[in-house]
């Protein structure tokens, strides 16, 4: 097994997201209580504070994840670390690990 040198932001969906989605996407029919598979967002390995992680990246998630939803930027609200926080569960931690023996690979968005 290897060490990733990144730690991570892992976000779920909470039910204001959900209702959100519901309102542009009706496909989208799924609610908190759904146990919604969440994003795992790699940061910086080393860290100290976790309001500073979320404050540097909370636009660039925010985005991505309304993006699965609708099609354009303007269709979403402004981010604000209010809606972030009233939106998503965030969980941060410092170790990633990789059981895979193939090496990892990325494309950029």
């Amino acid at each position: 097994m290897k060490v990733v040198n990144r730690g991570y932001i892992y976000v779920e969906p909470k039910q204001a997201f959900c209702d959100w989605a519901k309102q542009h996407d009706p496909e989208f029919d799924f609610d908190e209580s759904d146990d919604l598979e969440g994003n795992l967002y790699l940061i910086e390995e080393d860290f100290f504070e976790y309001e500073p992680l979320i404050e540097a990246h909370f636009k660039k998630i925010m985005k991505n994840e309304c993006l699965a939803v609708v099609d354009s930027d303007d269709e979403y609200p402004k981010p604000t670390l209010e809606l972030f926080l009233e939106w998503f569960t965030i969980r941060i931690g410092s170790s990633v690990f990789d059981t895979q023996k193939t090496d990892l690979e990325s494309d950029k968005l």
